[in-house]
């Protein structure tokens, strides 16, 4: 069930009071807050409030794109140990420029044993080695599959390489059989975006 929407219609400065305490929540990009104005009601010429307000707020340092990027990236690595890509991703979406991506998540991510944070991450969430089966246990090897399969996929979504996702399979003595079976699955959707 969708809110209905609010009838106020915002002057000018009252649309920078409401965009000072949106950003009292949470920072944003530069285009995130533009998305968030867009949605109010503006009086007379709404592109040019809302351009208005916007560099007051840059003019206030209240809204910095790559101070921004550069937060939401070490945040994103400390506090919930994502990969690189992943963050990447996500501040694409955000409206964050290529350049300042690059810029803030290289240096946020320069030092970083990729390995060691993708292992802090599945230790962050409590995922565990798959249990090995015994060669003669079809429902068992089967089950670690699967279970194998989870974890590539979880790693995958957390923006991790799948060399180092394989490298910490392979730690784990998970069967070559099902290392290549998910490497095949790996290389499909890039064939296919080459193809395209």
């Amino acid at each position: 069930m969708a809110f209905p929407r609010s009838k106020k219609t915002y002057d000018p400065e009252s649309l920078y009071e409401y965009a000072v305490e949106a950003l009292g929540r949470r920072m944003r990009s530069v285009a995130e807050m533009k998305r968030l104005l867009r949605q109010k009601n503006v009086a007379g010429d709404r592109d040019a409030a809302i351009e208005s307000v916007v560099q007051r707020l840059k003019d206030h340092k209240y809204l910095n794109d790559s101070r921004f990027a550069e937060m939401y990236a070490t945040f994103r690595k400390e506090g919930q140990k994502l990969g690189r890509q992943r963050v990447v991703t996500d501040l694409k979406v955000k409206g964050v420029h290529g350049d300042v991506i690059e810029k803030s998540v290289g240096a946020a991510y320069a030092d970083t044993d990729e390995e060691k944070l993708a292992r802090e991450y599945l230790k962050r969430k409590r995922v565990k080695p798959p249990a090995k089966a015994r060669r003669d246990d079809a429902a068992g090897r089967k089950q670690s599959q699967k279970d194998t399969a989870r974890i590539f996929r979880m790693l995958a979504r957390a923006g991790f390489r799948t060399g180092t996702i394989f490298n910490i399979l392979k730690k784990w003595d998970v069967e070559e059989e099902v290392l290549s079976v998910l490497e095949e699955e790996a290389i499909e959707p890039a064939k296919r975006e080459d193809a395209d």
